[in-house]
């Protein structure tokens, strides 16, 4: 066939699909708020007639007889019609798996966990249904973490109001004996007081460092420090609260274990540790303090023998306001501790912001905290 015919029926073509794609183009737009199905449908009429249309162009333009013309429209009439039928069937089978796909996002959003969203005809809805599987999953995580947190802001403020309940009244009650001359000794008095007021100012140092921690404000010094310097030191600050208790220090790699941390916030941590443990050990009994290199990382374990932590209430030790159950020793009196439960969340905050971890874990006759430090200094030679 000469190049010119060829042009000649291309133009025809391309005329004819111009305008039938417009029409079609023009139908989905007002279709555009229906079914996938009818849109799908509206695609395939147009492409069938569009077909047609091209053949009885060129057959106008004597390139093609009347009776090819009637069996190629009668091919492509019959060809469309079945490609509707397949087309309807896998619309309906589209439509029908989009329903059951949106339940399961108003499932999710009724606050309802999937455990699985079923299984479709092809792989993108099933990719769909597995990702929405897994947000189901993430949502359901994050609601009950979101309720463990607004659980432990309710005790928190409600331990909070105990505890600054109790010293305020004792304060009130010997100030107003002081004043009405009525205190047989006067020097215990204002001994007490100084408890009471040291009592309060813990509290409150321990709910402002808590506030800059939730608020991501924590701001650390970081330098190159001695983990021995650290332990050493904040040991050294703690035996006059430990009563008798033995505090043993195992660091055979801590003279040369140096590591990137703000000393201050760093022994903060630990201290916070090592006054738990000692608030909850017998006296009499031991407290290890131990230091060692773990996969290129520092830790330091605080283990005690104050009977352990029950299993159920180990997920929830660092949250605020924790306090521990029956299973541990109740605390002393006298020792240094703010008493409102904000110890273990603070040091769970310090180590976030060292990007370390903080973990616990029952051992025979107490447990261990372990505070997992990145090393960004070497050791020396």
């Amino acid at each position: 066939m000469p190049w010119a015919d060829l042009l000649a029926i291309a133009g025809v073509a391309i005329t004819a699909s111009a305008v039938v794609g417009a029409i079609g183009f023009a139908l989905l737009l007002t279709l555009r708020r229906t079914s996938l199905v009818w849109q799908v449908l509206v695609l395939v009429v147009v492409a069938v007639t569009s077909v047609v249309a091209s053949m009885v162009g060129v057959a106008n333009e004597m390139y093609l007889s009347e009776h090819d013309l009637t069996v190629a429209v009668a091919v492509s009439a019959i060809s469309g019609v079945v490609s509707l039928l397949f087309v309807a069937v896998l619309g309906w089978l589209v439509a029908r798996h989009s329903r059951t796909l949106s339940l399961a996002a108003r499932r999710i959003g009724e606050g309802e966990r999937l455990e699985s969203a079923g299984t479709y005809a092809n792989r993108e809805l099933n990719a769909l249904a597995e990702e929405l599987v897994a947000t189901s999953a993430k949502l359901a995580e994050a609601h009950e973490r979101e309720q463990r947190v607004e659980t432990s802001r309710r005790e928190l403020v409600a331990w909070i109001s105990h505890d600054l309940r109790t010293p305020l009244a004792g304060l009130r009650a010997m100030a107003e004996a002081l004043e009405d001359g009525m205190a047989p000794d006067p020097e215990r008095y204002l001994r007490q007081m100084r408890q009471q007021v040291d009592r309060l100012s813990g509290m409150v140092d321990d709910l402002f460092e808590l506030s800059k921690i939730d608020s991501g404000t924590l701001a650390l010094s970081l330098k190159e420090v001695s983990l021995s310097d650290v332990v050493s030191d904040t040991v050294a600050d703690l035996r006059p609260a430990s009563q008798g208790r033995d505090i043993r220090i195992e660091a055979p790699l801590a003279q040369n274990l140096v590591v990137m941390a703000d000393p201050r916030e760093l022994s903060r941590a630990i201290g916070n540790l090592l006054m738990n443990a000692i608030q909850h050990t017998p006296a009499g009994s031991s407290i290890t303090v131990a230091v060692d290199l773990v996969d290129d990382h520092a830790m330091v374990s605080v283990i005690d023998t104050g009977g352990g932590i029950a299993e159920p209430d180990l997920e929830r030790v660092f949250d605020p306001a924790w306090r521990g159950s029956a299973a541990r020793t109740p605390p002393l009196d006298g020792a240094r501790s703010s008493g409102a439960g904000l110890g273990l969340a603070i040091v769970r905050g310090i180590m976030h912001a060292h990007d370390g971890e903080v973990s616990v874990s029952n051992v025979p006759g107490g447990c261990r905290f372990d505070l997992l430090l990145p090393r960004e200094a070497s050791l020396p030679a």
